[in-house]
């Protein structure tokens, strides 16, 4: 071996010793420094509750990274367009909604971001039923005997939401126009207040997340009739759904993980693979289990396949009953 060919492969060999030493330090890249994750609600919402499960594995994993900020108002646009506009180094994550997410581009006539350029899908993290409730006093036992009542007499009965345009409002409205019939929607501050319309009459009707209607359901005080998720809920394997029923709509409150737009493909994918990791540890199962939520398991991509599908999904509801916020 000639000196030039000895010291051109001690070149190459002291290179790769190098790169092979670098290697370990540039897989542990993320997090780097603490992490914030956003949540466009108030404390003790679903995605706030979702959010501090993830923080609390996160800082298990990687001692002292993450923090959970809550920043909400405007149907949760102010939080998530927090995120849209932070550094995309993996140093700002959001717990989100298919409201901020995917909805309220239909709602509103301008948003400050948007969500199809500016957020960075990473997982869908969990799903919850939604139930169909009554009043005791309609004194009907399937949705079959109420979606009758209804068209007997359209514009009658009243129905509570958590507010306009949200996924409450929605689903009751595609279930009037599925059946061919108006209902009077009838908004309240929480889940909540809402249950406590139906129990007393003030309304008759509404389709609320499975954990605020359950309890009341368990006392008699109203009736679940169906949930509208697109298959049936482990925690209540005996209601039907309402595609069984004859009624084609699914409106399954779901929440997921985003980041702002641009962040490396890289940094994506180990956060997904770290979260979702989290999210079917059975400690955090077990959490979700009594708030009547499933962990789901899914990419990137996935989750932006689902945004695109609320998207599509509520269009036309949303023109048909003409709802807008601003």
């Amino acid at each position: 071996m000639t000196a030039a060919l000895y010291r051109r492969l001690r070149c190459v060999l002291v290179l790769l010793a190098l790169l092979l030493t670098a290697m370990p330090s540039m897989a542990q890249v993320w997090p780097g420094k603490t992490v914030r994750i956003i949540v466009p609600f108030s404390a003790g919402s679903t995605p706030d509750i979702v959010a501090r499960l993830i923080a609390n594995g996160l800082t298990e994993q990687y001692p002292g990274s993450t923090l959970v900020e809550n920043k909400p108002g405007a149907s949760g646009n102010i939080g998530t367009d927090m995120v849209a506009k932070a550094a995309p180094d993996g140093s700002t994550l959001g717990v989100s909604i298919g409201g901020p997410l995917a909805i309220n581009t239909l709602l509103f006539s301008q948003l400050p971001y948007d969500p199809a350029k500016d957020i960075a899908p990473i997982a869908q993290l969990v799903t919850q039923p939604s139930a169909l409730a009554v009043n005791q006093g309609l004194k009907v036992n399937t949705v079959g005997e109420l979606i009758a009542l209804l068209k007997a007499n359209p514009g009658k009965y009243n129905f509570a939401s958590i507010g306009n345009g949200s996924l409450s409002h929605l689903a009751m409205e595609a279930v009037a126009l599925k059946a061919g019939t108006k209902l009077v929607h009838v908004p309240y501050p929480s889940s909540p207040q809402a249950m406590t319309a139906v129990i007393r009459g003030d309304a008759q009707i509404a389709c609320l997340p499975a954990i605020a209607v359950t309890p009341q359901a368990s006392s008699g005080a109203v009736k679940i009739l169906a949930v509208s998720t697109a298959k049936r809920s482990p925690y209540l394997p005996d209601v039907p759904t309402l595609t069984e029923v004859g009624i084609d709509v699914e409106a399954d409150a779901w929440n997921g993980l985003i980041a702002p737009g641009g962040t490396p493909k890289v940094l994506i994918d180990q956060i997904n693979r770290d979260v979702v990791a989290i999210m079917q540890s059975k400690k955090v199962r077990d959490k979700l289990t009594a708030q009547l939520m499933e962990p789901v398991r899914g990419t990137p991509e996935e989750f932006r396949a689902r945004i695109d599908g609320e998207i599509a999904r509520w269009a036309p509801v949303i023109k048909a009953a003409k709802i807008k916020i601003n």
